[in-house]
């Protein structure tokens, strides 16, 4: 992902359920889907007894109208009513990156 601030990183970090039957094919699903939206940079992700995924995004309109996209709601409801025991989301500006 190559792009110079400032954009946003939304980071939603979470805790699975024991039991998570369709979870992964969602997931898969739904980083497809971001990716296809106006106003996506990119997606990181990493779990391991917490899941941590950041998406990167121009806008906070763009981040916004990913909320709301009517299969996005669906993996949402999903994921508070058979997946997650938590999860928190995070949006925040990123002013500055470097790396090595």
């Amino acid at each position: 992902m190559t792009i110079n601030p400032p954009y946003y990183a939304v980071i939603f970090t979470s805790v699975k359920k024991e039991n998570a039957k369709g979870y992964e094919q969602m997931a898969e699903k739904m980083v497809t889907l971001a990716k296809q939206q106006p106003g996506f940079i990119g997606v990181e992700s990493a779990r391991n007894e917490i899941g941590v995924t950041v998406s990167y995004w121009q806008s906070l309109e763009a981040i916004s109208l990913w909320k709301q996209h009517t299969q996005h709601l669906i993996a949402q409801e999903l994921g508070k009513n058979n997946w997650y025991k938590h999860y928190k989301v995070r949006i925040c500006l990123v002013e500055r990156e470097y790396e090595f």
